[in-house]
């Protein structure tokens, strides 16, 4: 949150929790929403940087639907650009979200950020983001929210050869 940036101590208190978990950096993605970026925006990118030195994924959520500014999204040392599901929503209701979809993923894979779609429910959208080279999805079509442990059990059937 905006509230743990402001504090100063998000780095440390990552750092802490990667060495007690020893979970690998690469593992963990931290997420703020794009309306977040315009609050101390010279403060986030040296807290960010540090955090990806630490080699921690971040992204920026809910991306579009803020008004921050592209100078910023250049500067901000991020790993992916996450498109709000408002316009994976409307991909079938016509071209604006559409346009505006693949106008966000030519312009992440531009500055070589990933791009994630949130909110893919319907095959369309799926095939839709696939055909504009969008590189992950997320959402009901892929699976329901689950418990971790529903999560391991998922992923060991998943694991098992046909």
């Amino acid at each position: 949150s905006v509230h743990q940036l402001r504090q100063g101590k998000l780095v440390s208190l990552v750092r802490q929790v990667l060495e007690e978990t020893g979970l690998a950096p690469h593992y963990l993605e931290l997420e703020l929403t794009e309306s977040q970026l315009l609050d101390s925006v010279e403060h986030i990118i040296a807290t960010f940087q540090q955090l990806r030195d630490l080699g921690v994924k971040l992204a920026i959520d809910d991306f579009g639907t803020g008004y921050s500014s592209l100078s910023y999204l250049k500067r901000i040392p991020v790993d992916y650009v996450k498109i709000d599901q408002a316009f994976i929503r409307g991909l079938g209701e016509g071209s604006e979200d559409a346009s505006i979809t693949r106008a966000i993923i030519a312009m992440a894979h531009g500055l070589s950020l990933k791009v994630v779609a949130e909110g893919v429910e319907r095959t369309e959208q799926l095939e839709f983001l696939i055909a504009e080279h969008c590189d992950e999805v997320q959402g009901y079509l892929i699976s329901r929210p689950v418990e971790a442990e529903g999560l391991a059990a998922l992923l060991r059937a998943d694991a098992k050869p046909l």
